[in-house]
């Protein structure tokens, strides 16, 4: 039986680092694997952004179901 091997981790590269928007305060930061508030720069930036949706300020627009409606 052949075992397999993982596979191994690419190289780090010497290319400059992906960079992204923060979606709260609009500072571009580096995009990291190890940020754990990404896509947010920080956590108030997170706080921000979960507090807008607890007080419905950001909405998703749904269609009501017709099969949902009372009889």
């Amino acid at each position: 039986m052949a075992q397999l091997t993982p596979p191994t981790p690419p190289e780090p590269s010497s290319a400059k680092p992906l960079t992204v928007r923060c979606p709260s305060c609009g500072v571009m930061h580096a995009y990291r694997t190890d940020n754990p508030y990404r896509p947010f720069c920080s956590k108030g930036c997170k706080a921000i952004d979960l507090g807008a949706w607890a007080s419905e300020a950001y909405r998703v627009e749904a269609k009501p179901n017709p099969e949902d409606a009372p009889d």
